[in-house]
């Protein structure tokens, strides 16, 4: 799934909010914005330095977390510079292979900070975390799996999570006498049902790709178990040919055969919304998609959503599958990594950023008020606070999936690395085009493993 793309992540964007807003870069690479201490424009006088995206409303989250630390810690200020999605990519990307990362580094986790860690560009915080036990304890454990590299911790978990969920439509539902449902067999049996009363099954914005990938990562789950992406991600020989695998291969293709999605689903752009909105103009019946698209699906759907038309659940099981239907995927969180180039008073003062400010009670209001599950615990008990009787119970679904998945993974595209990701979601387009067979989907994908 492409990363942090904004209408994406706000996922409870609503009307009013504002429209996501770029910190512009000049194409032949001009300078970001810079914020210092009080919000405004910095000098760059901190003793530690962090990168991280513009867009609102997060930046103004991230920004007043920075500005309150450095209020409080007058010698031990933070610059933080904001960069657009795209531009911060290269950006960071050319500076660490520079040696002039900045101390705190935000991504996302998984295959990107594996080549952080291969590079010994990032500080290994596992013994860190041990002699700051609350790190861990205050955040969901799911949220730990993409932190980790080989076993040891090279980031820290911040900001919010962003599950990926099957919608459905209840009105059609009732127009057809249907129920939500309960496994991968009620949802093959659903097919027939809606496409004889001329509703789509499904939406997918098909020409995206990572929409895609979305039914695979489920169904390998559910099937398998996560042991079965775990191999891919561990780079074990021909770990794309795993029986499991190759069922969930089938399944996809039998939906596809069955025209479980709309006629021309191959054109669609998920950048465009189109997907989302024939499920809520009644055209498609059901639609996995990520969190993201409650809020937009509520400022664009008319009634759909304060009308309590919108259902969610998670993935449903598959029958004599392994997997936990309880567990998920999508985007665990977001994640800082500390350079190992900075020196020791900037790494200090980065480590002191992510014990007491980053993640404080006030920052993790301020992710409930704009319509996020922060990574943390605590988020649960300020959802009762929310006056909105359809927000409150969309937030409480979202932390309930994301606290109690004992596994939360991450979306494919972000955990591997780009030399796996490209490829990986060229032959998911294949795959669902019915150009290539699954068997043929494995051997493409296993000659990746390693590179």
């Amino acid at each position: 799934m492409e990363p942090m793309n904004t209408s994406r992540r706000n996922f409870l964007q609503l009307v009013g909010l504002g429209v996501p807003v770029s910190v512009a870069l000049a194409a032949c690479g001009g300078e970001p914005s810079q914020t210092g201490a009080g919000g405004g424009s910095g000098g760059g006088k901190g003793v530690a330095s962090y990168w991280t995206l513009s867009g609102k409303p997060q930046e103004d989250i991230r920004k007043d977390t920075i500005a309150r630390f450095n209020k409080a810690n007058p010698k031990s200020k933070i610059d933080i510079t904001l960069f657009a999605n795209d531009a911060y990519k290269q950006k960071v990307k050319t500076a660490i292979g520079a040696g002039k990362a900045p101390t705190m580094i935000w991504g996302w986790g998984g295959g990107g900070l594996k080549s952080y860690v291969d590079a010994d560009q990032v500080v290994d915080l596992t013994s860190w975390f041990d002699e700051n036990p609350d790190l861990k304890e205050k955040r969901f454990p799911s949220t730990l799996g993409a932190a980790t590299v080989d076993g040891k911790l090279y980031a820290v978990p911040i900001e919010t999570v962003t599950p990926i969920v099957l919608y459905w439509n209840k009105k059609i539902f009732d127009q057809v006498g249907a129920e939500p449902p309960q496994s991968w067999g009620d949802i093959m049996d659903l097919v027939p049902k809606f496409n004889a009363k001329g509703i789509a099954p499904f939406s997918l914005a098909g020409q995206s790709l990572w929409t895609n990938m979305m039914w695979l990562e489920f169904l390998f789950d559910r099937i398998g178990g996560p042991d079965v992406f775990q191999a891919v991600f561990d780079g074990e020989k021909n770990a794309w040919s795993n029986p499991a695998a190759l069922k969930a291969l089938g399944e996809v293709q039998k939906l596809v055969k069955a025209n479980g999605f709309q006629k021309g689903f191959q054109s669609t752009v998920a950048d465009q919304n189109a997907d989302q909105a024939l499920l809520f103009t009644g055209k498609a019946a059901m639609m996995l998609h990520g969190a993201w698209t409650y809020g937009s699906m509520k400022a664009d759907g008319g009634d759909f959503v304060t009308g309590g038309n919108l259902g969610y659940m998670n993935f449903p099981s598959v029958d004599g599958g392994k997997g936990d239907p309880s567990d998920t995927v999508g985007n665990p969180g977001q994640y800082v990594s500390i350079s190992s180039k900075a020196s020791k008073e900037a790494q200090d003062a980065a480590k002191k950023l992510l014990t007491t400010t980053m993640l404080d009670d006030t920052e993790v209001q301020k992710w409930i008020d704009n319509g996020n599950i922060a990574v943390v615990k605590s988020a649960g008990d300020l959802i009762s606070g929310v006056s909105d009787a359809n927000d409150k119970a969309w937030l409480q679904f979202v932390y309930d999936t994301s606290s109690k998945a004992s596994v939360f993974a991450q979306s494919w595209d972000q955990a591997l690395p780009p030399s796996q990701a490209t490829p990986l979601l060229d032959n998911i387009g294949k795959l669902f085009q019915m150009d290539i067979s699954p068997q043929q989907f494995a051997d493409n994908m296993n000659k990746t493993i390693g590179t």
